[in-house]
């Protein structure tokens, strides 16, 4: 059993290399690395910390994108290809197929973040950069795992990757939307704002708090990042963990 969920893993980590994806990574590093120096170039005050914060911020946003994208696309060739459907006709559970592929998925992810923390510690310490890129990979993690039960659920590219996408954003700018929703400028009796800052609330405390992770100030003034990877180490157990339980149901109740 531990033999077909490690071969299915390798296979996805093969087709990562097979596609290139690692070569695409690269050079999308390098491409933001240099935009990273012209843009501190034209700082007037600050400008190695102005070229890792813009560095930093990319990066993360590249990874994420890029990530959920080849494991969308990545399933969905599968799905096509009937190699789905191959692989779930011979006596294997279900649930080391789902693991196999998230495996392979992640050890992908791995090889991202460590991309991205080299390519940090030039403009930061070497601790700081190793821990900024661990909580990218617990970051890509959520989104590996979100991928997955989206494309189950939903069987289309443009669809699953905006709800990833959409997930993603809400999840990184809930914090400044609850902010601009206790504002004093609105009028904080009416109806309407008690219901949407419940909602909000809500949203909050369902969703991961992802605005914690992956933070370009341990960059720049390692400043709090002890107690943020305690966070980050916590949220990713538990998000990973329900999400592919969800992802789990879906694909035991799918007919051959």
């Amino acid at each position: 059993m531990n033999n077909l969920l490690l071969t299915i893993a390798k296979y996805s980590i093969l087709e990562a290399v097979r596609d290139k994806f690692f070569i695409f990574i690269f050079m999308g590093i390098i491409a933001f690395f240099c935009i990273s120096l012209f843009i501190g170039e034209l700082a007037i005050t600050e400008g190695v910390q102005m070229q890792a914060a813009i560095l930093a911020s990319t990066l993360r946003l590249f990874s994420v994108f890029t990530m959920s994208l080849f494991v969308i696309t990545s399933m969905i060739r599968e799905f096509n290809d009937k190699g789905f459907e191959l692989i779930l006709s011979q006596q294997l559970p279900r649930s080391s197929y789902y693991f196999g592929k998230f495996i392979g998925f992640s050890f992908v992810a791995l090889l991202i973040a460590l991309m991205n923390g080299v390519c940090l510690c030039l403009y930061a310490p070497a601790d700081s950069a190793l821990l900024w890129s661990f909580s990218l990979f617990c970051e890509l993690l959520i989104i590996i795992s979100l991928s997955l039960l989206s494309l189950f659920s939903l069987h289309s590219i443009t669809i699953s990757f905006s709800v990833v996408m959409g997930f993603y954003v809400l999840s990184r700018s809930i914090e400044a939307i609850q902010l601009i929703s206790n504002s004093p400028i609105i009028a904080m009796g009416s109806i309407s704002n008690k219901f949407m800052h419940s909602l909000l609330d809500i949203i909050a405390y369902v969703i991961p708090s992802l605005y914690k992770f992956t933070q370009t100030e341990w960059l720049i003034y390692q400043t709090a990042i002890a107690d943020n990877i305690s966070i980050v180490i916590g949220q990713t157990l538990i998000y990973t963990t329900f999400i592919s339980c969800i992802a789990l149901f879906d694909l035991y109740r799918k007919e051959l």
